[in-house]
């Protein structure tokens, strides 16, 4: 197909640029001085959730054809969430990965070994507070005294303690029970909880295939900009700074296909999760793309989150975010 063909210029294109950014990084260090123990690695470990342009990435086979001539593989982990990714990335089993807002404020209170190296357009519909239909709970404010259900540490996490201050509330208002996304639906659909926050894809199951449709009390809009961050190793950002260039390149290619192709990207992801079109479908018409730079504004915004998190005694150490903001080295030096 003329279609298929393109794709094939295109993958070829990309590789060799690839290979032009990689042998220019390896010439500055054999010429420059790297150090034998800091030389780049020839696997790119990415860890990813069940859910998001990195399993469009995955899909699409853009950076392991990017990477196919410069030697370097690129190896897949699913995670259940940012903290549980983030785990696994500080414990040096995972180089790149893609998370929520809270997830790397506190990876920077326990290690500095964790980097912002670049983040999504904000996705205020992506995540809400689910309650019961027939619930009593109608306000913000009602959440008083009642469990609400969340993956401590996560995106929603952030957005909890916003929408309980609107509703003149703080956690030690309510009973918040920290579950995984997989664990939460059947609690919150036996009744075992209260209220539930959570993000898409599982926002989109429980509106579409639960039998008794829940109501939305609050989604991410007016709150929080629910935006996700591509994060990576310290270690690895800064020995592979090519392979990060030819990475968050062949992601902005990957969010431009299904930005264009949302059906496609669809099947890709209903293939992958296992999910029904119809959820799928949903949550993609909410997913942002598009890859963009660490800015000040964004970096503000994340010093906020790890500002208010320590004033509410949630954060174990206060964190100056712009510690954590990755810088690629300059051309010609390591």
């Amino acid at each position: 197909m003329q279609n298929d063909h393109v794709l094939q210029l295109l993958h070829r294109r990309a590789a060799l640029r690839a290979l032009g950014i990689l042998a220019a990084v390896v010439a500055s260090g054999t010429g420059g001085g790297w150090p034998a123990a800091r030389a780049a690695s020839r696997t790119i470990r990415v860890g990813y959730q069940r859910y998001g342009t990195l399993i469009l990435l995955k899909h699409t086979g853009y950076l392991e054809k990017a990477l196919a001539l410069s030697g370097v593989s690129v190896a897949w982990s699913e995670h259940p969430a940012g903290p549980q990714m983030l785990e696994a990335m500080a414990g040096g089993a995972v180089d790149f990965g893609i998370v929520g807002e809270v997830p790397p404020v506190f990876a920077q209170a326990a290690s500095d070994r964790v980097v912002y190296v670049g983040h999504e357009p904000p996705a205020p519909t992506g995540e809400a507070i689910l309650v019961p239909g027939n619930s009593p709970i109608h306000t913000l404010s009602d959440l008083k005294g009642h469990s609400v259900a969340l993956n401590r540490g996560s995106n929603v996490h952030w957005l909890l303690l916003k929408a309980l201050a609107k509703g003149g509330l703080t956690v030690h208002d309510i009973r918040s029970v920290n579950l995984t996304p997989s664990a939460g639906r059947p609690a919150f659909e036996t009744g075992r909880i209260d209220a539930w926050a959570i993000w898409d894809p599982y926002l989109s199951s429980a509106q579409v295939t639960a039998a008794t449709p829940p109501r939305v009390l609050a989604t991410a809009e007016g709150l929080v900009p629910n935006r996700q961050f591509f994060v990576a190793s310290r270690s690895y950002a800064d020995d592979n700074s090519g392979v990060i260039k030819v990475m968050l390149e062949q992601l902005q290619r990957a969010d431009a296909w299904a930005e264009a192709h949302k059906t496609d990207a669809a099947r890709y992801l209903a293939a992958d999760t296992g999910l029904p079109m119809a959820v799928v479908e949903k949550a993609v018409n909410r997913l942002s793309f598009g890859v963009k730079p660490m800015t000040p504004d964004v970096v503000a915004e994340q010093q906020q989150i790890a500002d208010a998190f320590h004033a509410a005694g949630l954060l174990p150490a206060s964190v100056r975010v712009a510690d954590a903001v990755w810088t690629a080295p300059a051309a010609g030096g390591r």
